[in-house]
């Protein structure tokens, strides 16, 4: 469960997670905000979680139709069940083009820190459809080490955002590079 607010303060959030069968079970909570600062674009985020999970993360980026961006993420390492593709404790590179209700970009994001063999590769492309509404589809291919085995495995998640509405699928093979697949089925409500 998730509940975030967005405004002028930038994304705020907090949840709940739970496993079925007397699982690992976690609060969660996170706030992040795009600035300009010159011809930067810059988005620091934190997150803290119960079990004294601490994390943040810092990514800039420039230009307008053609853009870069680079970014890091650390933690204190302690337990987080992570629900994105991506690790955080990490190093990210970013490329895109954004035109006319559109914008494709290319995501590199390597683990820095425990697992330095693990990466993901991102191709993302967004479309604005008019009224308020986005379609997004994010590729992703991943490789590194599970369990002492070498992986190359393919994700994806497809999002549809309406005014009030989102749905989300997405597969995440050998998620968090754990020997476990996840399919996960999202639907939000704002107001």
């Amino acid at each position: 469960m998730n509940l975030r607010r967005s405004g002028d303060f930038g994304n705020a959030w907090i949840g709940w997670y739970g496993e079925d069968h007397g699982g690992l079970t976690q609060w969660r909570a996170g706030w992040d905000r795009f600035f300009d600062v010159g011809p930067l674009r810059v988005q620091p985020s934190v997150q803290v979680a119960s079990g004294g999970f601490r994390g943040g993360s810092l990514y800039a980026e420039a230009g307008d139709t053609w853009f870069v961006g680079a970014g890091a993420g650390r933690t204190n390492l302690r337990p987080y069940v992570n629900l994105n593709f991506d690790p955080n404790d990490m190093v990210m590179l970013a490329a895109g083009h954004r035109t006319d209700g559109q914008q494709v970009q290319v995501i590199l994001v390597a683990d820095n820190r425990e697992h330095p063999d693990q990466r993901h590769l991102h191709l993302n492309w967004k479309v604005d459809r008019g009224d308020g509404e986005k379609l997004t589809f994010d590729v992703l291919a991943k490789r590194g080490d599970v369990d002492g085995e070498r992986i190359r495995r393919l994700g994806a998640s497809v999002t549809y955002d309406w005014p009030r509405w989102s749905l989300r699928a997405a597969w995440d093979p050998k998620v968090n590079f754990t020997a476990q697949d996840m399919l996960r089925l999202s639907v939000a409500a704002r107001w």
